[in-house]
């Protein structure tokens, strides 16, 4: 009996291994230190390259290379050292000109180019081994309310004119939502319809000299929900966010109540992070009322006519728009960056939802001619120091981005202008795609993870991988001689596929997902020594050494499925149930459940068969 594969095998075997060290090579380069260089509004240019080329020479500052890349400079440095001298020197000079520049540090992937061209990329590291950014958020509950009850205000006007009642004014006063009547009868009737209508409201009866009011507040209940919405949409709002960034395997959790954690790990850009996930941005559109004329004249006496508010442009010029909002930003489930095809200025084309692309219609289809406003509204904090203590105040910039005449009735889809950059349009793009958030959030704790701490966590861990491995390896040539080398050439094998694996797959490395590597190395060597075991009991059995070779890799493989694969099982469910951490063991030992399998029973095989195979063996070196 001869032991041996058909070449096909072979050549598959072959072409794993050479496309698993292609793929596993780019994590031998490691990374740069650089810093990066952005412009919130502006996309950086040749020049400028050139201007801070010049200033780093200037400066005496050595450096690898300064590269322009999609608008921003990368600068790579031999050591973190002259990396902190650029970046606060470069960052210094820069913000004197244009405080609205951004200067990063960051890690820039040194793979050469002939691996990225074939898409062999390093795999991510996780924040405890790269380093990266670690956001705690408070959600604004007081501003969630609020705006709830905007919403409410709103819903509630148009449902009493839907149902002919009646009415003065609706409006908000504190936590009240005040409704008021000229007549007794008018309020008692409209507050039994209003009750039946709107069961999480609480319900009071006031009035005084001249009119009768039905006042609504939010039940308890209701209030409990809207904070509990308010943190899950904005969880959900910062994910979208984040994979909009491109950051591999983040972790948002909530922590209690009102707050959420946000890691990024090795972001690249930790400026415009910080502007993405704190953004509060969203759309109003309404009509505009009056001329220019009107404008000024309202902007000189500062007060505006009943019905409207007044508002700026970019310019600063002056612009009348009603009160009563037609869509809001809560509606748009689109939005993507481009270019207008008739004048080439940056644009944004937004989709709406059903509800919203109906009022617009409606409102659009009455409204043709007149112009129409686009208001940018965002929510921002800041502290200031308060009698000793340090106090956050909510300050909300409304600005109008575009007004233009309604030319025909618009529906689903159509495109705003008037912005002043591309990246003005593509963060703007984003924030609408990404969702508005339910209500501000303002960062209250920043923590950097630097890279010397993940280079310690890396060693330390990688330490733990090359002991137990160099153990296993000497365990397995003495105990089992040529089948134990046969083995230890499966094991390295082994290590190589996952890191390809995990590369191909861009997955996230971190310190749990090393204790998943050092488990797969035990593990590697389980379905050896059950295969190599067997091959020992069919030779004290009197079979020869080919039958006991056949044999123990043949009965031994229905047990190394049935371990392996209950493992794999196990490992599904901590990926399925865990996070974060939990994940990138889970993951790991996944993948080094499956390579090692391939390399334990058919790498080896094929090896053993090379050997042993066309050969008439007495006794094996086992």
């Amino acid at each position: 009996m001869v032991n041996h594969y058909a070449p096909w095998k072979y050549t598959l075997l072959v072409l794993v291994v050479l496309l698993g060290l292609v793929y596993a090579t780019p994590n031998l380069y490691g990374e740069d230190p650089a810093v990066q260089i952005s412009h919130r509004v502006k996309l950086i240019d040749e020049a400028e390259r050139e201007q801070i080329k010049s200033l780093l020479e200037n400066e005496n500052i050595e450096y690898r290379s300064i590269a322009l890349e999609t608008g921003k400079i990368l600068i790579r440095f031999e050591d973190t050292e002259q990396q902190l001298k650029a970046a606060t020197q470069i960052g210094d000079i820069l913000r004197e000109s244009d405080r609205r520049y951004g200067v990063a540090l960051n890690l820039a992937p040194a793979t050469p180019e002939w691996l990225t061209d074939l898409n062999a990329l390093p795999m991510y590291l996780g924040l405890d081994l790269r380093g990266g950014v670690h956001f705690l958020m408070e959600v604004d509950m007081d501003a969630a309310i609020d705006k709830a009850l905007q919403r409410s205000e709103s819903e509630i006007r148009s449902f009493m004119r839907g149902e002919k009642i009646r009415y003065k004014t609706v409006q908000i006063s504190g936590r009240t939502i005040k409704v008021r009547f000229a007549q007794l009868e008018g309020r008692d009737a409209a507050r039994l319809t209003l009750e039946n209508e709107y069961r999480d409201f609480v319900f009071i009866d006031s009035s005084d000299d001249r009119s009768w009011f039905v006042e609504m507040s939010y039940n308890e209940p209701a209030l409990e929900e809207e904070k509990r919405s308010a943190l899950q949409q904005n969880i959900s709002t910062l994910k979208n966010r984040v994979n909009e960034l491109g950051v591999a395997e983040p972790v948002i959790q909530r922590q209690g109540d009102d707050r959420v954690v946000v890691q990024l790990p090795g972001v690249q850009d930790t400026v415009r992070a910080k502007e993405i996930l704190g953004a509060t941005a969203t759309l109003e559109f309404r009509l505009v009322h009056g001329s220019f004329t009107d404008w000024s004249a309202a902007q000189s006496s500062g007060k505006a006519p009943v019905g409207t508010r007044l508002y700026q442009r970019s310019d600063s010029s002056p612009v009348l728009l009603k009160r009563s909002v037609i869509v809001t930003g809560d509606q748009i489930v689109g939005a993507a960056s481009g270019f207008d095809s008739r004048s080439g200025s940056p644009n944004v084309t937004i989709t709406m939802n059903a509800k919203g692309a109906d009022r617009m219609s409606k409102i659009t289809r009455d409204n043709i001619g007149k112009p129409m406003g686009v208001l940018f509204i965002e929510d921002k904090f800041e502290f200031r120091e308060v009698n000793g203590e340090r106090i956050r105040i909510r300050k909300t910039e409304s600005q109008v981005i575009n007004v233009a005449t309604i030319r025909d009735q618009l529906s689903k889809r159509f495109e705003i202008t008037g912005l002043d950059s591309t990246r003005e349009a593509r963060d703007l793009a984003l924030l609408l795609r990404a969702g508005a958030l339910r209500a501000p959030m303002v960062i209250i704790e920043e923590r950097t993870v630097g890279p010397s701490l993940g280079k310690d966590n890396i060693e330390k861990g990688f330490m733990s991988v090359i002991i137990g491995f160099i153990a296993v390896l000497i365990f397995m040539a003495i105990y089992y001689k040529v089948f134990g080398l046969v083995a230890n050439i499966a094991l390295t094998l082994n290590l190589v596929l996952l890191i390809s694996v995990l590369s191909v797959l861009q997955a996230t490395l971190t310190l749990p997902g090393i204790a998943g590597i050092v488990l797969t190395v035990g593990m590697a060597v389980d379905a050896n020594v059950l295969i190599f075991e067997r091959i020992r009991e069919e030779l004290r059995l009197g079979n020869s050494p080919q039958a006991s070779i056949y044999s123990g890799y043949e009965k031994a493989f229905g047990t190394i499925a049935d371990a392996n694969i209950t493992t794999l099982i196990a490992a599904i469910v901590l990926f399925g149930f865990g996070t974060g951490p939990i994940q990138g063991f889970a993951v790991t030992l996944s993948i080094g459940i499956v390579t090692s399998m391939f390399t334990a029973i058919f790498g080896t095989r094929a090896i053993i068969n090379l050997i042993y195979g066309r050969k008439m063996v007495k006794q094996l070196a086992i």
